[in-house]
């Protein structure tokens, strides 16, 4: 029942209540007031039918006294009839249709208030209430979900900034080996050529992440690259990266392959860089063509990867060991990096020590 008739019906009851009270205690005074001071005549017949009119004996004072208190008595109880029934209908309105829904979205208001948004807010009917019930969990649905949004989007922007800061790095350690050489004076052309791609591609990466809000938006642009140059590439990385440990590479000179090149760069450094920082001595690069697919492996003999990390894959923002402040952004970088070209990544330990990661890109992959 909607608001506007339970008030009506309410209203109606206790009026029609008030109604009956205020007759029944007219009716009741009436002849409480004619017993104590009758007023009036009385009319009686004789033996032979004729009509005798006799008047009401007049009240003492103190019975018109007694009967005017029951005539105030009459009265008052109409009145209180009538106030009682206002109050007890408004007062049975409120509780029945007005309390709950009103104390249950006052607490949700607190709540929400509050930054709270884990509950729900059922109605108790259908009515007008019910409705802004209804309405009002509308509301509390939509900000959960805007809130869910804004903080997705936050942790997007904090991964997205991971991998930027991360993905430089290694750019950054080239150009670093390579303004030292300069400063040795080694100033080939190889060196410099060094010096401008690098600086192109930071250049290129810089424009590609400020264009997308997630690493899942990155494109990928293949196009067909020698492989000596990949060779040359994987070389001097390795050498700059590896440091003083030793390393060795493996990989077929003839030849090309289409794929993304900034991509595939990306990946390797971040897993040569990190395998350079766990690696007890040595490191090893090697590169395959196997159906249809490049696959990079870079092994190193140190710890190997923890158990959970293989198991449940990189995550951002996670230490890859519990002895090493290097968090993992690297590894998950290179996953959805391979993902976005159409393979992936493998993470295995080796017996009795050491680690390898395998990142398979799809050649020739149409994004």
């Amino acid at each position: 029942m909607g608001l506007h008739r339970a008030f009506v019906f309410i209203i109606a009851t206790s009026l029609l209540s008030a109604f009956l009270l205020t007759w029944l205690t007219i009716s009741i005074c009436v002849d409480i007031r004619e017993s104590i001071a009758p007023t009036g005549v009385y009319i009686t017949y004789d033996e032979s039918g004729n009509r005798i009119i006799t008047p009401a004996p007049i009240p003492t004072a103190e019975e018109q006294q007694l009967a005017n208190i029951v005539e105030s008595i009459q009265y008052i109880l109409t009145i209180l009839y009538s106030s009682m029934a206002m109050i007890l209908s408004s007062t049975v309105f409120y509780r029945c249709k007005l309390k709950k829904p009103i104390h249950k979205l006052q607490a949700s208001a607190e709540r929400i208030m509050n930054q709270d948004l884990d509950f729900t807010i059922s109605p108790d009917g259908m009515d007008e209430m019910g409705q802004l019930c209804i309405a009002f969990e509308k509301m509390r649905v939509q900000l959960k979900r805007n809130n869910q949004e804004l903080w997705q989007q936050a942790e997007e922007r904090k991964r997205l900034n991971a991998a930027f800061s991360h993905d430089l790095r290694n750019p950054i350690t080239v150009l670093k080996g390579t303004v030292k050489l300069m400063r040795q004076g080694i100033q080939d052309e190889q060196t410099i050529d060094r010096l401008e791609s690098y600086t192109l591609r930071i250049e290129q990466y810089v424009e590609a992440m400020s264009s997308v809000q997630r690493l899942e938006q990155l494109s990928v642009h293949p196009k067909a690259i020698a492989l000596s140059v990949l060779q040359s590439e994987l070389q001097e990385t390795a050498r700059l990266l590896a440091g003083t440990k030793k390393y060795s590479l493996s990989i077929p000179s003839a030849g090309e392959v289409v794929l993304d090149h900034g991509i595939f760069l990306t990946v390797a450094e971040n897993l040569i860089g990190n395998a350079a920082r766990f690696a007890k001595s040595e490191l090893s690069i090697e590169v395959v063509l196997e159906n249809g697919h490049l696959l990079l492996k870079i092994s190193d003999d140190g710890p190997g990867y923890p158990p959970a990390l293989i198991e449940n894959g990189p995550k951002p923002f996670e230490t890859a060991s519990s002895n090493s402040s290097h968090f993992g952004m690297g590894l998950y970088n290179s996953q959805l990096l391979c993902e976005k070209h159409g393979g992936n990544l493998i993470l295995e330990n080796q017996t009795p020590v050491g680690a390898t990661a395998t990142a398979v890109f799809q050649l020739s992959f149409k994004p």
